[in-house]
């Protein structure tokens, strides 16, 4: 007998979600606001990053995820605005995967998703040192708040945690699940 993943499940639920529920757009709109005030945050920890962006200002980036679409502005400040919803974008960087659940499992695991890129080639050039280069450093940030040794170990415990969530799926995806 097959056990069924638990996964199955999961990406069932955020099916019908997704499709039976939509967030209004002052809810979208204000989630886009806070997505680019992290980025921002992440961006201005790289100085290497805002110069590159620099010289990309007033493009236009859309993401696209399923039924998600996300503009951003590159403003001349080396950082990220929203676009306004007709502005014509200069690069798509759309997302192949479907399943949230395997976009997890394979950022869990560090690799990249699978990506479409359509635009200016110098552009996606830029968005993909960014993304091969620019990482958010938490525990930093956290140490701001509550101190550098609890921060500390906060890291630890969630490296733990993602650690067993990476040995987890990899055992899973190997085919040894349990008995069939």
């Amino acid at each position: 007998m097959a056990t069924q993943s638990p996964f199955s499940f999961l990406e069932d639920v955020f099916q019908q979600l997704t499709t039976t529920l939509q967030p209004p757009a002052w809810a979208v709109q204000e989630a886009q606001r806070r997505i680019v005030l992290l980025l921002n945050h992440v961006l201005m920890q790289e100085p290497e990053a805002t110069a590159r962006l620099v010289r990309q200002k007033g493009r236009v980036v859309l993401f696209h995820w399923r039924n998600v679409h996300f503009k951003l502005l590159l403003t001349p400040a080396g950082l990220l605005d929203l676009a306004a919803a007709d502005a014509p974008s200069d690069l798509t960087l759309s997302v192949t995967e479907e399943s949230p659940v395997a976009l997890v499992q394979s950022a869990l695991s560090g690799a990249k998703p699978s990506v479409r890129i359509e635009g200016d080639v110098q552009l996606a050039a830029e968005v993909n040192w960014l993304v091969d280069h620019v990482r958010w450093d938490i525990e930093e940030d956290l140490a701001r708040i509550i101190g550098d040794a609890p921060a500390h170990a906060l890291g630890q415990v969630a490296r733990r945690v993602a650690e067993a969530v990476r040995q987890f799926l990899t055992t899973r995806a190997g085919g040894t699940g349990g008995p069939a």
